[in-house]
């Protein structure tokens, strides 16, 4: 088997000490558990940050946020750059705005920015299809805006599109490769990501980057098939059958690579 020519080593399972997570570090996490029952180093680092776009760049779009009766939010990046705007750019939205909210967890987000009445709260469960009936019931009433970031949203973009829907998107937040140039004489054993922006920060802060012995374990089948792309061997993937969480996928590749005493497996 090959990555972009390349051909991809058999997995040798050697030990693995250090590993760095392309994440902040948690206060409690499973993680924990691993590193004590395995004698691990963890280390902790995100190589993505969100950046606001500034009101005077926000003025450029002529976005006017007061002309929206509905706003649609994806995440709480999305609410929280949205209000942010809103104050810097002294605007007050009608009482009567309505909010499409894709999941439970951004819907209660919101109650920090707004008094939550159902009546103009409308809630998915984690994604767009979930909010249909409601959106269709108000297509023809409303001026909906997508409060957005430099990645879009692609799904809810072509599902107001394809039905019709009177919308605009709003550049608000930026993600962008964080500053890993501190860790140029660091070498991990592994190294574990989330999205395809990690490795494309790698090789922005890395451009010379060379796997070697280093291994990668990747959460999600758009980070896995960027690793692959990137030319890298993928050692670690989840979720999977055997392994729901990147700690259990972690975990069963640490028995193979750290050799764990007979009876001390977890179950």
């Amino acid at each position: 088997m090959s990555v972009n020519g390349k051909v991809k080593k058999e997995e040798t399972y050697k030990e693995v000490k250090t590993i760095l997570v392309s994440q902040p570090k948690p206060e409690r996490s499973p993680y924990y558990e691993l590193e004590k029952r395995y004698g691990l180093t963890i280390d902790w680092r995100p190589f993505i940050h969100v950046e606001p776009v500034m009101a005077r760049e926000f003025r450029k779009l002529k976005v006017h946020l007061e002309e929206f009766t509905s706003v649609i939010f994806t995440s709480k990046n999305s609410i929280d750059h949205f209000f942010r705007l809103c104050d810097e750019l002294r605007v007050r939205m009608s009482a009567d705005t309505k909010y499409f909210c894709l999941s439970e967890a951004v819907a209660n987000y919101l109650q920090k920015f707004i008094i939550y009445r159902k009546r103009k709260v409308f809630v998915g469960v984690k994604d767009i299809a979930d909010l249909k009936p409601y959106l269709l019931k108000h297509k023809d009433k409303e001026k909906f805006l997508l409060p957005c970031s430099n990645l879009g949203s692609q799904e809810v973009s072509s599902f107001l599109d394809e039905h019709s829907f009177h919308w605009k998107d709003a550049l608000m937040y930026q993600t962008v490769s964080s500053d890993l140039s501190d860790l140029s004489d660091i070498t991990y054993d592994m190294l574990v990501f989330f999205s395809p922006l990690g490795i494309k920060s790698l090789f922005e802060n890395f451009p010379g980057f060379q796997q070697n012995e280093t291994r990668i374990a990747a959460f999600g089948n758009s980070t896995s098939k960027a690793v692959e792309e990137s030319g890298l061997m993928l050692n670690v993937k989840a979720p999977a059958p055997e392994a729901p969480s990147m700690t259990r996928a972690l975990e069963l590749y640490l028995q193979k690579s750290n050799k764990v005493k007979e009876g001390e497996e977890s179950a």
